[in-house]
């Protein structure tokens, strides 16, 4: 740090510390344990050098970093630190940043005239579909590198009679081969125990497919799919509050005792975690128990309480945007999440209809194909609950 500022000339310099998350300690130190003094407000006005040995004034520089995930910052340098969120790019935002200035930084590249080779916007919206999925460019311009480089040899060896070649959908698996990627596609049919949830992760938002069935058995609860210890406790927690109602769903009273029931979540080898799914995974269960099929163009996120509430969770433009891409009429969300749709593109919200869950009867009202006595009982209910809730 010394060095930079030295080379900069300047006592308030900025500072870029890339990937900081990536940082960790050996036997040579701790590097986030020298980034806690120069950090922090309290103590870099007298920061010192391990090398020099002379406390240097460092209150005047700015630091920024960059990180892809927080779970692997220590704790203490994190709370030092003012985060800001940017989400990942839109396909429509990928669409536009390879169009401008990818394929035209390729071309340079390759020292290729767009004179000689062009994209049509069908293959560049399958390139950036089925042949990367990420929540940056980086894999993208690979991709469009990847193609520029084979025609410019068949450019070459004169396999190409026509004066420019125009990259078509059909061209993208001749030159990329079969697709790396497959698209999120949701059920054919309303099924019984599967509900479509919504997951968020580094490379964007996508669908995952919630399964339960149950069988005759000793009240065990399995759980399957690579699930992590916080979705382990949403499935718990789903069956306690399905336990504690078990009248309102016209359950046997002891339904639990002489029943097993399996949560499966697919793509096994995907680790998968995090509360949100806990709507899905109760809707998944009453479903199964009851026999009362899912909707298939519903999708659903939100964590639950054991009281039956629906609390807010984060992530919710990548969410979404992945329901629309996968055809997905209407999204239930939290309710404490509608102010997070002002995030989402106006073109992604006119094309879905969404609901606003403040309990799970209005994930169950929403989601379920009830019969009109069991809907009407749930309506009811959900009425005394808010009335009850008023009063307190």
């Amino acid at each position: 740090m010394i060095q930079g500022i030295k080379q900069a000339g300047t006592k308030n310099p900025v500072f870029m510390l890339d990937e900081i998350d990536k940082i960790g300690s050996d036997y040579r130190g701790d590097p986030s344990a020298a980034l806690l003094e120069a950090l922090d407000p309290e103590q870099n006005h007298a920061f010192s050098d391990h090398y020099l040995e002379v406390p240097f004034d460092m209150s005047e520089v700015f630091f920024i970093t960059t990180a892809n995930i927080l779970d692997t910052i220590p704790d203490a340098l994190r709370d030092r630190l003012e985060i800001i969120h940017f989400a990942g790019y839109t396909s429509d935002e990928k669409f536009n940043i390879a169009k401008n200035y990818l394929i035209p930084k390729q071309l340079r590249a390759h020292h290729i005239s767009h004179d000689k080779i062009g994209v049509s916007d069908g293959a560049l919206r399958i390139i950036i579909r089925r042949y990367s999925r990420e929540a940056g460019v980086r894999e993208l311009e690979r991709q469009i590198a990847t193609v520029f480089r084979k025609v410019a040899r068949d450019i070459v060896e004169n396999k190409i009679k026509s004066k420019k070649k125009i990259i078509a959908t059909a061209d993208t698996q001749k030159y990329l081969g079969p697709f790396k990627y497959s698209e999120s596609i949701i059920e054919d049919k309303d099924t019984v125990g599967i509900t479509t949830g919504l997951a968020w992760t580094q490379a964007g938002g996508d669908i995952l497919f919630i399964e339960v069935a149950n069988m005759p058995g000793k009240g065990s609860l399995t759980l399957t799919g690579n699930l992590g210890d916080v979705m382990k406790e949403s499935c718990q927690a789903a069956l306690t509050y399905i336990r504690a109602r078990w009248n309102s769903f016209k359950l046997e009273e002891k339904f639990y005792s002489d029943m097993d029931i399996h949560v499966h979540v697919p793509e096994g080898a995907v680790p998968k975690d995090g509360p949100s799914a806990g709507v899905s995974i109760v809707t998944s269960m009453i479903s199964s128990l009851t026999g009362i099929p899912v909707k298939r163009d519903v999708a659903m996120t939100g964590e639950i309480t054991l009281r039956g509430r629906v609390t807010e969770i984060g992530g919710l433009k990548e969410k979404v945007i992945a329901a629309h891409r996968a055809k997905i009429k209407t999204v239930i969300i939290p309710m404490e999440n509608k102010k997070d749709l002002v995030d989402i593109p106006d073109k992604v919200k006119k094309d879905l209809h969404f609901v606003f869950a403040s309990r799970i009867d209005d994930v169950l009202n929403a989601a379920l194909i009830f019969p009109t006595k069991k809907k009407e009982f749930i309506n009811k209910r959900s009425k005394k609950v808010r009335e009850v809730e008023k009063q307190k």
